[in-house]
């Protein structure tokens, strides 16, 4: 049965291998579960993963792309990565930059570079006009530091996939940005991250998937897909203690307003 509330899924990696197999039948299931908004992250390892997500926004109505390189792959950028990225961003249904950031928990590009390009892209987000999604982890303080050197007050993005504890939040949060909340929060031990839903004003909340990985309670353990993002926004809610349909309705309005996207 179509669900009556309508839920965006404010970043998922729909260009995975995970989903070649049955990536139509994904997006029907996911829109079955009243998800009406799908931001797709073109940072998933490989370059050409931006260029899918860019296609895959052409051919679907309501499927967005944001193009980046994720910190992970820091290491592997050129001027020629910028060069590429600012033709692809001239494409139909681009609408975000990312995600960058900086990871000081794997380390898988050295922090150097990750500094680096993380200013990079803030800059060319500027330069595009584009809101920016950014991966942070470990390194919040920091990286609010850089977005205040390098964007002040006209800082408009998200940090997706948000791990930090309420202080951490509330520095984001008066930065601007908005602060998006995966399936973490619905784990067991993610006690204080609920703290964060609770305190965090619904008008600069999202919700997303981070699909294929990240499956919320009750799909732990399983690959996550776009139509799971309804058990976080289920958890925000009670939360909150205010109604899902409410919760249903803000985040797919902040995500129309972030990306500006036609309500």
């Amino acid at each position: 049965m179509m669900s009556t509330m309508t839920f965006a899924d404010s970043h998922c990696h729909l260009t995975d291998v995970k989903f070649d197999a049955d990536r139509e039948a994904m997006l029907q299931r996911a829109r079955a579960a009243g998800v009406s908004r799908f931001i797709v992250i073109g940072a998933n390892g490989n370059f050409a993963h931006n260029e899918k997500a860019v296609a895959l926004a052409q051919e679907q109505p309501d499927v967005f792309a944001v193009i980046g390189v994720h910190p992970h792959d820091a290491k592997s950028i050129t001027d020629d990565t910028y060069t590429r990225l600012r033709a692809l961003a001239r494409q139909p249904k681009v609408v975000g930059i990312g995600e960058t950031g900086l990871d000081f928990y794997y380390d898988n590009s050295p922090r150097e570079d990750q500094r680096t390009h993380f200013r990079a892209f803030i800059r060319l987000a500027r330069e595009l006009a584009l809101p920016l999604s950014m991966h942070v982890r470990d390194a919040y303080p920091e990286a609010a530091q850089t977005l205040r050197e390098e964007w002040g007050s006209q800082v408009e993005g998200v940090m997706h996939c948000f791990t930090g504890s309420v202080d951490e939040a509330k520095i984001l949060l008066d930065l601007g940005l908005f602060i998006s909340l995966s399936g973490i929060v619905t784990f067991k031990t993610a006690q204080e991250l609920r703290e964060v839903a609770r305190c965090a004003p619904l008008d600069r909340l999202l919700i997303e998937t981070d699909c294929p990985l990240l499956a919320p309670i009750p799909y732990r353990g399983k690959r996550n897909e776009p139509a799971y993002v309804v058990e976080v926004a289920k958890i925000i809610a009670e939360a909150k203690g205010i109604p899902l349909a409410e919760v249903a309705e803000a985040t797919r309005r902040n995500t129309e307003r972030l990306f500006r996207l036609a309500a």
